[in-house]
């Protein structure tokens, strides 16, 4: 049986979502999904953001008025035909150019790296104690 792995892609910049973009992100959530139990297959929602979407998000829902560069918002749910509903990622993709440039590598890095940083959010994987860091 053929699994499922659906990414719902949503624009809130106003600029759209560049084909490069999209395609980081679905190589970046593929290779990160690999690594878990997903016998149904999986979806994500992923929404870019800019700068006034994600901080009022981060501000709703975390307490924290200020800009931030993604989002996680787990679900974990399963649909009838047994994939896994898995929640979705806000990713300010102004902020990863910034970080990209700050870090000193590529965008595509950047966003690499924050696709995965929140998938693994959305599999119940946090950084708030040295413990959970390491892991």
């Amino acid at each position: 049986m053929k699994k499922t792995k659906e990414i719902l892609f949503t624009d809130d910049t106003g600029k759209g979502i560049p084909k490069e973009y999209e395609k980081y992100i679905r190589k970046a959530v593929e290779a990160a999904a690999g690594f878990f139990d997903l016998p149904g297959g999986y979806q994500v929602s992923v929404t870019l953001a800019d700068k006034d979407t994600i901080r009022s998000l981060n501000k709703e829902h975390r307490g924290v008025d200020s800009v931030t560069d993604v989002l996680s918002f787990p679900l974990e749910e399963t649909d009838p035909r047994g994939v896994s509903i898995l929640g979705d990622i806000v990713l300010c993709t102004d902020v990863a150019a910034e970080q990209a440039e700050e870090f000193g590598h590529s965008v595509e890095r950047e966003i690499c790296y924050l696709t995965v940083h929140s998938f693994l959010h959305l599999m119940g994987y946090d950084h708030m104690e040295p413990s959970d860091r390491k892991r």
